[in-house]
C-alpha cells in the first residue's frame, strides 16, 4: 500500500469505501492492492496504482511492513502490508477523483490531511496511520 503525499506535503491519496457494520460513515484505505503469484510487493504496488490509477510512482521508498488484524461486515481478517511512501505522476487534482477496481467498479480517491485528528472516518490499514502520525511528530 502507498502512502502517495500530495504537491504540499500535507495531504495523502485514500480510497473512499462504503459503510459497514463496523464503520457506518464508510472508512478510507490507502492506495494499493493484491500481490500476484511470482511479483515481489514492490512489483504489486508499482503495478496496482497504474491499473487503478493510470500513474507512474516518483521516489518510491519502502517504509515498513505492517500487521493489520481487522474485522469487514463481521468476518475476522487478517492481511500483511508492504507500506511504501511516494508521490504519484500524474496525481489526482484537489478534488480527488477516482480508481478502476481489477472488476472495472470505480471508487472515489480524495486527499486525506496528515493531520486528521478532527477526522471521523477511520484509515485503514490502522497501523499504517499510527506509523504516519509517528512519523511526522
Amino acid at each position: 500500500m502507498l502512502i502517495a503525499s500530495s504537491v504540499d506535503g500535507d495531504h495523502h491519496l485514500v480510497s473512499v469505501n462504503a459503510p459497514t457494520e463496523e464503520n457506518p460513515l464508510g472508512y478510507h484505505r490507502l492506495i494499493g492492492g493484491s500481490v500476484e503469484l511470482g511479483e515481489t510487493h514492490r512489483e504489486a504496488i508499482v503495478r496496482e496504482v497504474d491499473e487503478e490509477l493510470g500513474a507512474r510512482i516518483l521516489d518510491l521508498t519502502h517504509l515498513r511492513m505492517v500487521e493489520n488484524i481487522f474485522s469487514f461486515n463481521g468476518e475476522l481478517g487478517h492481511e500483511i502490508v508492504a507500506l511504501y511512501s511516494g508521490t504519484l505522476d500524474p496525481a489526482p487534482g484537489p478534488e480527488g477523483g477516482t480508481l478502476t477496481e481489477s472488476d472495472g467498479s470505480q471508487s472515489p480517491v480524495v486527499w486525506r490531511p496528515f493531520d486528521d485528528a478532527d477526522i471521523d472516518i477511520p484509515l485503514y490499514p490502522s497501523g499504517a496511520r499510527e506509523w504516519i502520525h509517528s512519523s511526522r511528530g
